[in-house]
């Protein structure tokens, strides 16, 4: 009887207050819009951020973290493994290039970092100061772009490429070299500091190797590598030059402003160099070398299934005779070769949920509405095709891109929404093609069938690499990854399309995003709430599977529990409230509940 009486109390006092609830952003928005267009017409329009309190200021530790600033420079603070691991989540096989390019690439901003620290009066020792640029040996399409851009990305400094074939020693007509440090400046947004922290990436760098059979002095080889000498180990890069009339108007525009003439340098001091080749013609050079030693390759150097391992015994003296002279060689002090990748290594790239062959193929067919699925058959088909074209992963974009190509032109017309990708479709799409039926599916009961296995097995694999990695994303972030979680991130990181790590990212801040905006909008109502991570979770759900906006959950929420917790409160003085997962499913249940629990029990006295 009693708690019926108070739950009437509490209807009451919900109906009397119900005109007092927070307003919502469209309904502010709108008051806002009536008042100024009755005063100042048509002339003024509102358009304004969700009225959230902000976020809070970024944590102190997690400053110094990979991408993070301090004064300018990348505040560094990865260890190798890391790193190391990082890229594993990315790249099938190359596991000596990973290790040791994670390794270099961390030494060489520790160390930039360690010298920042030291005080003016201890002058850091620099004379014969050896830089970690690195020279990375392998046929195409086995990753090298992509691990260097994958570094550059999650260590947040500027990275330019540059192609070695279109430059030219300065002062005659092509590229100067010194236009890629330039890059680096509008890469860094104008930062300077940041760009003499950045990376340069020169991919084939093997054909600017002298020619054994030229006459003369060649510019577009020893010409470009002796231009290069001085940017590896130290030079300043003067930002204003005469071919470019963007850096000549900035430079007026600066001596308008401050009525001095600043010149402007850019030092390569901390610039990390990785040059990059497939190297044809060298295995040859270091075969002879090895016969002349009499090291155990003499059973089968004539087999070409044995060229990457004989250009793991490359040397100096191998890169010389090659065509490179000794003192550019001797500003690339670490060597890495890299892996054939074989039908396997094909399949396994495409299997990685990072992969971004396959979640481009999404995208795609997602701007029609359309869900694609492949099935473990198919993409082991498109590796097969891709392996004979021998241009490494280059080809499992060919071969998916001519798999689909017919389906991304047809099905749009039609009102297919799923597509099953299967070895058949890769093997033969111009008749699988025939097999639709276009005013509905191409598929019966079995392919949807199917259709759902394929989409099982994604998130399987999505929730095994999350589960590798846990450790790793609970040390970043402080979150605890329980099973219910990981199925969450996996969840979000399909229905967003984006690699695993950005989809992290995204949870990291959308968990912050509630509890922030939760407990500011409970604390402006003067109620002390906090919220377990099952609540958070459940919020994060049901903004995921329904694509709702969580600004407008958590607003709802408080809205649905601000009455029965201010009735509570009053009652027995409970100075705070835990919101659990089963207050964000039925908050008139949550608030039966604590008025069952506490209404029985006597009055706070005031």
């Amino acid at each position: 009887m009693w708690g019926r009486l108070m739950e009437h109390e509490y209807s009451l006092e919900k109906e009397k207050e119900q005109d007092q609830r927070i307003p919502t952003q469209k309904e502010l928005e709108k008051e806002l819009s009536d008042y100024l267009s009755k005063k100042y017409g048509d002339r003024i329009k509102i358009v304004s951020p969700l009225l959230f309190p902000q976020s809070e200021p970024k944590r102190k530790e997690e400053d110094g973290k990979a991408g993070a600033r301090k004064g300018g420079t990348p505040a560094f603070d990865m260890k190798p493994e890391e790193l190391e691991s990082y890229l594993d989540g990315y790249v099938v096989k190359q596991d000596q290039a990973k290790g040791v390019l994670a390794t270099k690439v961390c030494t060489h901003f520790n160390r930039i970092k360690c010298l920042g620290k030291r005080s003016k009066k201890e002058k850091p020792f620099s004379v014969g100061m050896i830089k970690n640029n690195i020279l990375m040996i392998g046929p195409t399409g086995v990753g090298k772009t992509y691990l260097i851009k994958l570094i550059a990305q999650k260590l947040g400094v500027p990275f330019v490429k540059g192609d070695a074939t279109k430059f030219s020693e300065t002062g005659y007509v092509g590229g100067d070299v010194e236009d890629l440090v330039r890059d680096l400046v509008y890469e860094g947004h104008d930062d300077i500091k940041l760009a003499e922290n950045g990376i340069i990436y020169i991919d084939e760098i093997d054909k600017i190797a002298s020619s054994q059979n030229f006459i003369g002095h060649d510019v577009s080889r020893t010409g470009v590598q002796r231009t290069l000498l001085k940017p590896m180990e130290e030079t300043d890069v003067d930002l204003k030059v005469p071919h470019d009339p963007i850096s000549q108007i900035q430079a007026i525009e600066q001596y308008r402003r401050t009525g001095k003439r600043e010149k402007q340098v850019v030092n390569t001091k901390n610039i990390l160099f990785i040059m990059s080749g497939a190297f044809e013609g060298l295995t040859d050079i270091i075969k002879k070398r090895l016969k002349r030693q009499g090291i155990g390759f003499e059973a089968d150097i004539h087999s070409s299934e044995v060229n990457m391992d004989i250009l793991k015994e490359v040397r100096p003296q191998d890169l010389i005779e090659f065509g490179f002279e000794s003192e550019f060689i001797g500003r690339l002090p670490v060597i890495v070769v890299f892996d054939e990748l074989t039908k396997d290594d094909l399949a396994a790239i495409l299997k990685n949920p990072n992969n971004p062959i396959i979640l481009s193929k999404e995208r795609d067919f997602m701007a029609y509405d359309i869900n694609i699925q492949f099935e473990d058959e198919a993409l082991e088909k498109a590796a097969e095709l891709a392996f004979q074209e021998k241009t490494g992963a280059r080809g499992l974009v060919s071969a998916i891109e001519r798999s689909l190509m017919p389906f991304e032109k047809h099905l749009p017309s039609t009102e297919i929404k799923k597509l099953l990708v299967t070895a058949e479709l890769v093997g033969n799409p111009g008749k699988e093609i025939q097999r639709i039926d276009p005013n509905g599916d191409m598929s019966g009961p079995e392919m949807e069938e199917r259709f759902e296995r394929a989409a099982a097995n994604e998130k399987q694999r999505v929730k095994g690499v999350i589960a590798e990695r846990a450790k790793e994303f609970q040390a970043q972030s402080g979150l605890k990854l329980h099973e219910d979680r990981i199925d969450l991130i996996a969840e979000y990181t399909l229905k967003s399309i984006s690699d695993i790590d950005s989809a992290f990212r995204d949870f990291k801040e959308m968990c912050k995003q509630i509890r922030t905006q939760n407990e500011g909008l409970f604390s402006q109502l003067g109620i002390d709430v906090r919220l377990a991570d099952s609540a958070i979770d459940e919020i994060l759900r049901i903004s995921i599977v329904q694509d709702r906006d969580i600004g407008e959950l958590c607003l709802n929420l408080a809205n649905d529990l601000e009455y029965g917790l201010k009735l509570v409160r009053d009652r027995v003085g409970l100075e705070s409230f835990t919101i659990t997962r089963e207050a964000v499913l039925d908050p008139e249940k949550y608030i039966d509940n604590l008025i069952k629990k506490y209404y029985s029990q006597e009055p706070a006295v005031s």
